[in-house]
């Protein structure tokens, strides 16, 4: 017999309130409808605050089914948006960032892939959080006192439905990688914002 726990598959710990929550409605949404996800479930769930009065849901799916996640992401986080209030949904994949190999390492190591580098991880979560908007430019600012802006400008055919996220896009980018981020549909020659 199915339940909901077939829809998280956790390593480590018991499960939170917010992820049972979120496996329960991908439970539902499956019997439910007639969404193909059966053969999807998710690693994590987290709840990051976006402002002072809101909040957006991170859930992070393995790498191999985020594809599979993507293909129905519209109608799933439609579903969960409903269902935990009108709180934004993130479905983000879960990658791995590895070190680099140090001088004095006495065993030789396998050459580090170029997808587990630290600029490699913070830019396929930068793609996950904006999905399915595509970025159409990106702008990296350095101020004299060392602090850094990326400026990144999203495909204006998307900015009718996903104007209203920046700010959670901004906050869980933060969340996620440490590096501050502004979300714009301006052009890419256009500077001023």
């Amino acid at each position: 017999m199915f339940t909901h726990l077939s829809k998280l598959k956790k390593s480590k710990g018991e499960p939170t309130e917010l992820e049972n929550g979120i496996a329960q409605a991908l439970f539902d949404l499956e019997v439910n409808t007639n969404v193909p996800i059966s053969h999807l479930y998710f690693c994590s769930a987290k709840e990051v605050t976006v402002g002072p009065d809101s909040s957006a849901i991170v859930v992070v799916v393995p790498y191999r089914l985020l594809t599979g996640f993507q293909k129905v992401q519209g109608r799933v986080v439609h579903e969960l948006e409903k269902k935990f209030s009108g709180k934004h949904v993130i479905i983000i994949g879960q990658r791995r960032i590895v070190r680099k190999p140090s001088r004095n390492n006495t065993i030789k190591m396998q050459k580090r892939p170029y997808s587990r580098t630290l600029k490699a991880v913070h830019e396929a979560l930068l793609d996950d959080t904006v999905y399915p908007a595509e970025i159409s430019g990106r702008r990296d600012y350095f101020a004299t006192d060392g602090a850094q802006i990326i400026k990144i400008y999203l495909d204006k055919k998307d900015q009718a439905t996903m104007e209203h996220k920046l700010n959670t896009f901004a906050a869980v980018y933060k969340k996620l990688t440490g590096k501050d981020a502004r979300f714009s549909f301006a052009g890419v020659d256009d500077r001023s914002f």
